[in-house]
């Protein structure tokens, strides 16, 4: 059975000139231990499919689907009491901007000793333990002084540790990250999504990794799905995406990759996206 299974999820927004459809009718599924690469460029609906998972989105959004099972149990049939139990527990996610995800106003420790007294209820001494031991395993130096730190007394990588610490914290089932090292450098890029791969494998959880980089696909992913205007183009092995993609947008994301560039010109997505697929491949 898979960790998470998704069927026909459809996410739409209430705006002044009638609903926009952001997601539309998007099936996807992650088995335990899998690492799920979501790939498209910017409003091709990716965060909004996992920000709909962790009931997240405003109340503008309305959000069906024809199923969405975690573990078993069905996320839009349940109440907001125990949906509330499961995420930041058994499914957390790494969100897109960590400094501005981070409260201001609170200090990293209080920040992710609140995540542990709210769904592990450790006490005063427990959390801070843990909080530390935490700091250490995200590679965050001095680890003890570090828990009275503001977000902005932090550099931006520092700050995606933190992130990445609370997501961790109790040990999640299935962890989503939201183009993770977005504004960071590529040193530092490098960093992260070891961390994140070393995390997944020694903790075995699901991964779901969400990005615009085809780069970070083939470092990291088992399986991929390929996003656009909120529809999935085509769904595969990493290996059989690279080798054979099906859809003229895959192969528009491919061919745009810098090794792909003509002289000193880098091909567009937009280069690419009509033209007529090669025989036998799907549209």
């Amino acid at each position: 059975m898979a960790l998470l299974d998704i069927q026909n999820l459809v996410v739409e927004f209430q705006t002044a000139s009638g609903p926009f459809r952001a997601v539309d009718g998007v099936s996807l599924h992650v088995d335990e231990r899998e690492v799920l690469a979501i790939v498209g460029e910017s409003g091709s609906g990716k965060s909004v499919s996992m920000l709909a998972v962790m009931g997240l989105l405003p109340w503008t959004a309305t959000v069906t689907a024809d199923r969405m099972m975690f573990g078993g149990r069905d996320l839009l049939k349940i109440s907001l009491a125990e949906r509330r139990k499961i995420i930041g527990k058994d499914i957390a996610m790494i969100f897109q901007e960590p400094v501005a995800s981070l409260n201001p106003c609170f200090t990293v420790g209080f920040q992710i000793e609140e995540v542990l007294r709210f769904h592990l209820g450790m006490d005063r001494a427990q959390r801070r333990a843990r909080a530390i031991e935490l700091l250490k395993q995200v590679g965050i130096p001095e680890p003890a002084e570090r828990l009275n730190s503001f977000p902005h007394q932090m550099s931006g990588g520092q700050c995606q540790r933190v992130m990445i610490a609370m997501a961790i914290a109790c040990n999640p089932k299935l962890l989503i990250a939201d183009e993770p090292t977005t504004a960071l450098d590529v040193t530092i890029q490098k960093q992260i999504l070891d961390l994140l791969v070393s995390l997944q494998a020694k903790y075995g959880m699901g991964l779901i990794m969400i990005t615009h980089n085809m780069g970070v696909v083939a470092e990291t992913a088992d399986r991929v799905i390929v996003q656009y205007k909120g529809r999935k183009m085509e769904e595969a092995d990493v290996l059989s995406l690279f080798e054979s993609p099906k859809s003229n947008y895959t192969r528009a994301l491919l061919s745009a990759l810098p090794d792909n560039a003509v002289g000193d010109r880098l091909p567009t997505v937009s280069d690419m996206l009509f033209e007529p697929a090669p025989s036998g491949a799907g549209a």
